[in-house]
């Protein structure tokens, strides 16, 4: 297992470990609506803080994950031996080895989720780039990464795309986690190869 990286910083953004404060923005951007809207449900504190346990447990079994996403603060400080100054968490971008079987997996997939307030920026697209560039091909050297959603969450499915995923419709799946009858069970699969 490769040494997780440290951090990756981008023109707009610093990508870094968990910290305990983390916690309560993570439960704030996980109780929204809007958020949960294409996920089954919003989740409560204790879900959410249970969502973190995992990510963290994660990180320890396979030295990779999702990072936490904060904006590089204006008045840009290269930081020294600290990195950059950055503000609070927006959100999470990151790897996952999904915890279920389907005909695509085993696999790693990238996922991401932030806080409406940056929304329609870019900065998913940004992050996410970062993660497969620098974490996914160059630093573990995984031959390939996908990403999944429900059919209808067209912002996700857009990242996608301006990542240069591709879809082939034949690989769409029902998630194996949620009922036939679940309205969030049909998922659409994305996949980018190493280049």
């Amino acid at each position: 297992m490769a040494k997780p990286l440290d951090q990756i910083v981008t023109d707009r953004l610093v990508l870094r470990p968990w910290r305990w404060e983390d916690r309560a923005p993570m439960a704030r951007m996980n109780a929204d609506p809007e958020v949960c809207r294409h996920l089954p449900a919003p989740l409560n504190r204790e879900e959410s803080d249970a969502l973190v346990d995992r990510i963290e447990a994660h990180w320890r079994k396979y030295g990779f994950g999702p990072w936490v996403v904060t904006k590089r603060e204006a008045a840009f400080d290269p930081g020294g031996e600290t990195g950059p100054r950055t503000g609070p968490m927006i959100g999470f971008v990151g790897l996952l080895v999904p915890r279920f079987s389907a005909p695509f997996t085993p696999c790693v997939e990238i996922g991401w989720r932030l806080n409406p307030a940056h929304w329609g920026q870019g900065l998913a697209t940004e992050a996410a780039a970062a993660v497969l560039a620098e974490d996914a091909f160059a630093h573990h050297g995984f031959e390939e990464v996908v990403a999944f959603t429900v059919p209808d969450n067209m912002a996700s499915r857009r990242v996608m795309e301006k990542l240069g995923m591709t879809r082939t419709p034949a690989d769409d799946f029902f998630h194996p986690l949620l009922a036939l009858d679940d309205p969030s069970a049909p998922h659409v699969l994305y996949r980018m190869k190493r280049r």
